[in-house]
């Protein structure tokens, strides 16, 4: 199927190959193709068929289709997972998503393609038997919870701390386990949360405070290499499917996996959670509110300015200096010293923000 899309992007490609062959065929047995398909994992498996029918039978949700929900929906599909929902708001792939977040390919980026529906026609072409339904609406605390009840565990993988406290509150008031990760420049953290649901640790145990939002740094100004999110979006897949193969014993619950890509000696390490005892969570709240930032992965916009008369464009500025060059003014650049290589002014003074944390007192 593709001739080379667009057409609604081939009516979503074919309706995601037919609704996943109209249901992933019989929920009461896996047919010879599937056996055929899974034959490696099946020879592992302690139940052989009935494991397999499982993960057939089983319904996942991935928040977010960015670095680390590429990965993690498409060793699902894989896998033979028979539901998957795939929620992201985000109606538009840059060109800087495509170096981690492996299942846009580079025709789709800046053509008004939704990320949901990208990964849904990638991971549909890869498994077509699987339900995959790309769900393009930002998740609020208004349909939360409707969401997530269709699905028996939530893959956090966002960006923004609003939607990681979003996600805990409903999927503790839900009863579903949580599978959260992270990754930003060359480190990852992986831990399951609510599992078993009423007993686990929560996001709230270890973080009952968000973090002031300045505090915040996300990929778009921190950076990340891309197979770090691929390791731990990996990563998330298998606890997903530990889960759903009832292996409780070794499901990163009550514990962290911490990865640390420069550190060969010791990359992967295990820290114990504390055990769960944040207060009761009764109904979900305004998160944007609570944590002070957008429940979006995009840049943090502040306003540091008095005024708005002190602030200059960057047109205003070229006009200045090229109509105006005798006007005195000094341009000075906070940037970090990679950004600086990358592209700076000649008349610039490189003076990093962070070299003025260390060297200045501002108590």
């Amino acid at each position: 199927m593709n001739s080379s899309l667009p057409n609604d992007l081939l009516q979503l490609e074919r309706r995601v190959i037919e609704d996943g062959r109209k249901g992933n065929s019989s929920m009461d047995n896996v047919d010879n193709e599937e056996i055929q398909r899974y034959s490696r994992q099946l020879i592992i498996f302690d139940n052989g068929l009935e494991d397999q029918l499982a993960i057939k039978r089983s319904r996942i949700l991935i928040v977010g289709a960015g670095g680390l929900g590429c990965p993690a929906s498409q060793y699902l599909v894989g896998a033979g997972v028979g539901t998957l929902g795939i929620l992201d708001f985000d109606l538009e792939i840059e060109y800087s998503n495509l170096h981690r977040q492996v299942l846009h390919p580079h025709d789709r980026a800046k053509s008004l393609t939704s990320k949901a529906d990208s990964a849904a026609i990638s991971l549909g072409r890869l498994n077509p038997n699987i339900q995959i339904k790309p769900i393009t609406t930002a998740l609020t605390s208004q349909n939360a919870l409707e969401i997530i009840s269709e699905y028996d565990i939530v893959l956090d993988a966002s960006d923004n701390v609003a939607t990681r406290y979003l996600l805990n509150d409903a999927c503790v008031l839900s009863e579903k386990p949580l599978v959260s990760g992270s990754a930003l420049r060359f480190e990852g953290q992986l831990t399951v949360y609510n599992y078993p649901p009423n007993v686990g640790t929560t996001y709230r145990c270890l973080f009952p405070d968000p973090p002031p939002p300045e505090t915040v740094t996300n990929c778009s100004d921190g950076g990340v290499l891309g197979p770090v999110p691929g390791v731990i979006g990996t990563l998330q897949a298998l606890e997903a499917l530990k889960i759903i193969l009832g292996k409780k014993e070794s499901v990163y619950s009550g514990k962290m996996l911490l990865f640390d890509a420069l550190n060969p000696l010791n990359s992967f390490r295990t820290v114990k959670l504390r055990p769960r005892k944040a207060a009761p969570i009764k109904e979900l709240i305004d998160y944007e509110e609570f944590c002070g930032s957008k429940a979006t992965d995009k840049d943090l916009a502040l306003s540091l300015l008095s005024k708005e008369t002190e602030r200059i464009t960057v047109s205003a500025l070229s006009h200045l200096m090229k109509n105006e060059p005798s006007t005195s003014f000094i341009i000075i650049d906070v940037r970090s010293p990679s950004q600086q290589k990358i592209a700076r002014l000649n008349a610039s003074t490189p003076f990093p923000l962070s070299d003025m944390d260390h060297k200045h007192n501002y108590g």
